[in-house]
């Protein structure tokens, strides 16, 4: 096995949520900033929490009803006939 080429590992690493909590465990990097966590997660806590921040769904939503009234005003064009001889 090569040496010098396997990354240092920190057995005190902390990883930091960002509702507060410090975890602590081993890890290549020293410390890592998470923005949920099991403390925080509603389905761990069985809290109903906001996590659409940016307003995605909102737009999602508006997209969808611009698209199914657009899908309802065009309508199929009637065939044309073929000449019949």
């Amino acid at each position: 096995m090569k040496k010098k080429i396997h990354p240092g590992y920190h057995s005190d690493a902390k990883i930091i949520c960002a509702c507060g909590n410090i975890v602590e465990t081993g890890s290549i990097l020293e410390e890592m900033k998470v923005e949920i966590c099991a403390a925080c997660h509603p389905f761990y806590t069985g809290k109903k929490k906001n996590l659409d921040a940016t307003g995605r769904v909102d737009r999602f939503k508006k997209l969808a009803e611009k698209a199914a009234t657009k899908k309802k005003v065009v309508k199929k064009s009637p065939r044309v006939a073929k000449n019949k001889k």
